[in-house]
């Protein structure tokens, strides 16, 4: 069967059914944020897959769709069920995964993370996102026996992120960050993460001005949405070497999307650490934590260790996953597919005389309706691209599985949709059409 062939899309009855059992088991029914059903459209969209492969999900019910989505939040780099991601982590489990010995895999990665970024000396291991930028914090904090952090953009659930939304007065807690409360986050913490705005080198220095030397670390991505400003990362370099602090470059979202690394590559830019996840290893858990020497050794003054962290499908993925990215110029494909898709929002909107607004470095695109009601636009949105087989929301990541026939059937029927929603804000009438409810617009980022 042709993956543009389209089976008939018939309502998620069991995935929505088994939505149901999870909120009265699992507190906020999933374990990411970004993964809830109500991110993309209340009572209609599947919750849960049987089976994923290439860039195709079949839900509870056998429904078959094409993900114009996100790709496992950007995990799935190569697309779902990798052969020669999934080959060799077979052949790791049948190996044995996890023994009272260490894997040799992870010295093999840590070579090649390393020659990749020359810059770099020592790497540390991690499974998790979030985690691993906890370990980046800790570090820092340990070799320069500081406390203050300094950061731009999401870098997770931990508290020494969250600590950046208590507020003097506790009834304005989460206001910084909307959607990311911190309740639990011991109040002790508060004014120890300062956030500065991308491409705004003068709220950084305002925070060297009032802080100087209590910098433990900067920490940011390199990019997202937009290009780094002429000069924005070297200012912020020049920063960070003058005030001793430690330059973290969160590259969990941003690696391997437009080479194979880090993106901050490109820009010609090192930091002190750099720290990686999800694209690393295809969508089996895995993070890396890759520093100088100086730095890194740091991790030896404080305590920093993990049962699991030294299992070997990690590793093993990784380094299948990295290989055949580099081997097979991913990035180049992951570009010319966000490309595309870009350009095809920013044609089909003004075709239909939407206003949108669309965003995002090509292999991880966004789209946004400029009005009022944009929310329930884009729930509309969502709900009838899955009528027509494809999961679809406001981002588009790219992945390897990804073609050509899938983008223009994907904006093909965009053009319909779009159609409609024109048709529906002339009349006033988009949240009516909407079969559960408008969708939540989750967190807001500090950019």
């Amino acid at each position: 069967m042709s993956s543009l062939e389209r089976l008939s899309i018939g309502p998620a009855v069991k995935s929505l059914a088994l939505q149901e059992r999870a909120k009265l088991r699992i507190p906020g029914i999933t374990q990411l944020l970004s993964k809830r059903p109500d991110q993309f459209a209340p009572n209609v969209w599947p919750g849960y897959f049987s089976r994923a492969h290439g860039s195709e999900v079949w839900d509870l019910d056998s429904n078959r769709y094409i993900d114009m989505s996100i790709s496992g939040i950007g995990a799935n780099i190569l697309g779902y069920c990798d052969p020669d991601v999934d080959s060799a982590v077979i052949e790791a489990v049948k190996s044995g995964t996890s023994s009272s010995l260490n894997c040799p895999e992870e010295v093999e990665l840590a070579d090649l993370l390393c020659e990749l970024h020359p810059w770099a000396d020592m790497v540390r291991f991690a499974r998790t996102g979030g985690e691993s930028m906890a370990i980046a914090i800790r570090i820092a904090r340990a070799h320069t026996q500081r406390d203050l952090i300094a950061f731009c953009g999401y870098h997770g659930w931990h508290d020494w992120y969250l600590a950046a939304n208590l507020a003097q007065d506790c009834n304005l807690d989460g206001h910084l960050l909307p959607g990311l409360a911190p309740r639990g986050v011991p109040r002790g913490l508060q004014g120890t993460a300062i956030p500065f705005r991308y491409n705004e080198i003068e709220d950084l220095k305002a925070i060297v001005a009032r802080h100087g030397r209590e910098l433990a670390a900067i920490v940011m991505e390199p990019v997202r949405s937009v290009d780094p400003a002429p000069g924005f990362l070297d200012a912020v370099r020049t920063i960070s070497q003058e005030t001793g602090a430690v330059l973290i470059f969160d590259e969990i979202t941003s690696a391997f999307r437009l080479n194979t690394g880090g993106a901050h590559l490109l820009y010609g830019v090192e930091p002190d650490v750099a720290v990686f996840a999800k694209a690393l290893s295809n969508g089996y858990p895995m993070a890396a934590i890759l520093g100088t020497a100086i730095v890194m050794q740091s991790a030896q003054d404080t305590f920093i260790s993990s049962t699991y962290w030294t299992e070997r499908i990690g590793p093993v993925a990784a380094l299948a996953t990295i290989r055949k990215h580099r081997s097979q110029n991913v990035a180049k494909h992951l570009i010319r597919m966000g490309q595309a898709v870009q350009k095809g929002w920013i044609s089909i909107a003004r075709e239909t005389g939407l206003d949108v607004s669309v965003s995002g470095i090509y292999p991880m695109s966004y789209l946004k309706f400029n009005y009022p009601d944009g929310q329930a636009m884009l729930t509309f949105f969502v709900q009838e691209m899955l009528k027509a087989g494809f999961l679809a929301s406001g981002r588009f990541y790219a992945n390897f599985a990804h073609t050509s026939d899938m983008v223009d059937a994907y904006l093909k029927q965009a053009l319909v949709v779009f159609r409609q929603i024109q048709e529906a804000s002339v009349k006033g009438n988009i949240s009516s059409l909407l079969i559960g409810g408008v969708s939540h617009p989750g967190f807001h980022r500090v950019n």
